[in-house]
């Protein structure tokens, strides 16, 4: 007869794979992806390596589960600071703004985020992190169009192009410690949505 996990059990492993994720973050935040080997990890949340390896077989299995529950909680972030704003260009503002304001207070773990070097499983879900950002300027964007706030565009390429070139302004400022090339973010972000700002017509 097969082992069946007690409730109990199964809490116990739940909570110990929570505090293996909960320690990794802690390091993403501080030293990267570099930082997250399997030992700094098990170090940090005070267990045995073996105990990490029993929920992830290695090193990018663990970061991938990790990105996922980062970036998860920044897409809820922009979602809900570019909701309920009455025009379609200040939501997708709203998203931009919010992601760099975060990234720039935690710019090591942005960096991860963006442009660190990873391993391949890890970088395929970069990609999905990019696509959930775009979803949600695409769904602005589109907005826009059907009330005529916004010229008539292909919606998720220009909110494609502008998470990559989001990302690519910010790479600069986190890894430098300025941050006036994101100050011209929102005036790039309007003209390509083809509206129009108070400095520039």
């Amino acid at each position: 007869m097969p082992y069946r996990r007690t409730p109990k059990v199964q809490q116990r492993l739940d909570a110990q794979r929570g505090l293996i994720i909960d320690a990794a973050v802690e390091l993403l935040a501080e030293r990267g992806y570099g930082g997250c080997s399997v030992a700094a990890v098990a170090d940090r949340a005070g267990i045995a390596v073996g105990s990490v390896y029993k929920h992830f077989p290695g090193k990018a299995e663990l970061v991938v589960e990790l990105f996922r529950k980062v970036v998860g909680g920044e897409v809820r972030a922009v979602r809900q600071a570019s909701e309920g704003l009455g025009n379609p260009a200040e939501r997708v503002l709203a998203v931009f703004e919010t992601f760099a304001n975060r990234a720039l207070k935690a710019p090591r773990q942005a960096y991860a985020l963006l442009a660190e070097p990873v391993d391949a499983p890890v970088e395929a879900e970069r990609l999905v992190f990019r696509r959930a950002f775009r979803d949600v300027v695409a769904g602005h964007i589109a907005d826009g169009v059907r009330s005529g706030a916004l010229p008539a565009q292909d919606a998720e390429l220009t909110a494609a192009a502008l998470v990559g070139a989001a990302a690519e302004v910010l790479i600069g400022p986190l890894t430098s410690g300025s941050a006036s090339e994101v100050s011209e973010l929102r005036t790039f972000v309007l003209r390509s949505l083809g509206g129009s700002d108070a400095g520039h017509a």
